[in-house]
């Protein structure tokens, strides 16, 4: 779908791991031709340059550097996605001056006409988002579907290993001093224990469509050419 010209639209994406946010996310870029932007990524490059540079976790100096360079090249990397990088990644996280830093990059993204930002704390940093979605699943669901996607990169992993660093990773983001993980006020809650991925996609498509409705009318879509 092709929104016009004129329409602005920005919404957020939050959620513990493995509820869905990355899913909703990636299905409302398609179907509106928004700007997506996955903030755990942006934490992650950042662990993953620590990790390869011995640099302290507190050089601020060059984490300066590390995220004047980030760009979407560089976000694909799947070496993000190592059990090093997901391991140092919560710690990384917790640091006020590191969340900082990448706020500046996540509030000049929030600046496009239309964009969806994913995160732990998206809702939180964008409180006047047009639609703050919070997605929330039960932990033995979560795992299961951590479990299906991490087997494909790492035959030896575990599901009791993957529900065990689940619960620990939500556990620090939801307890971190500066910016937790914690529902938006405000935000459109979707529980995603018991239903599947078009059950979702029909629920959080409608209430998108719903608010374009209100904020430009019925004809928020372009013409076809």
């Amino acid at each position: 779908m092709k929104l016009k010209s004129n329409i602005n639209l920005l919404i957020t994406c939050d959620s513990g791991a493995g509820a869905g946010k990355t899913t909703a996310a990636k299905f409302l870029s398609k179907k509106f031709g928004l700007n997506m932007l996955t903030s755990g990524l942006l934490y992650r490059y950042v662990a993953y340059k620590i990790l390869n540079s011995n640099k302290s976790i507190k050089n601020f100096s060059f984490l300066k550097k590390v995220v004047k360079k980030i760009n979407f090249k560089i976000l694909a990397n799947p070496k993000l996605y190592s059990e090093e990088v997901t391991e140092l990644v919560a710690e990384v996280a917790k640091i006020k001056k590191i969340r900082k830093l990448l706020h500046t990059y996540q509030k000049k993204f929030s600046l496009k006409k239309l964009a969806v930002l994913e995160g732990r704390d998206m809702g939180i940093l964008f409180p006047n988002a047009d639609i703050k979605f919070f997605f929330k699943c039960s932990l033995k669901e979560a795992a299961k579907r951590r479990f299906k996607e991490y087997k494909k990169k790492n035959k030896n992993i575990n599901l009791k290993k993957v529900k065990k660093a689940i619960q620990q990773r939500n556990l620090i983001d939801s307890t971190r001093k500066f910016s937790p993980l914690r529902i938006p006020p405000g935000a459109v809650i979707v529980d995603t224990t018991n239903i599947n991925k078009k059950q979702m996609f029909e629920k959080i498509s409608k209430i998108v469509e719903a608010k374009l409705v209100k904020k430009y009318g019925r004809n928020y879509k372009a013409r076809k050419k």
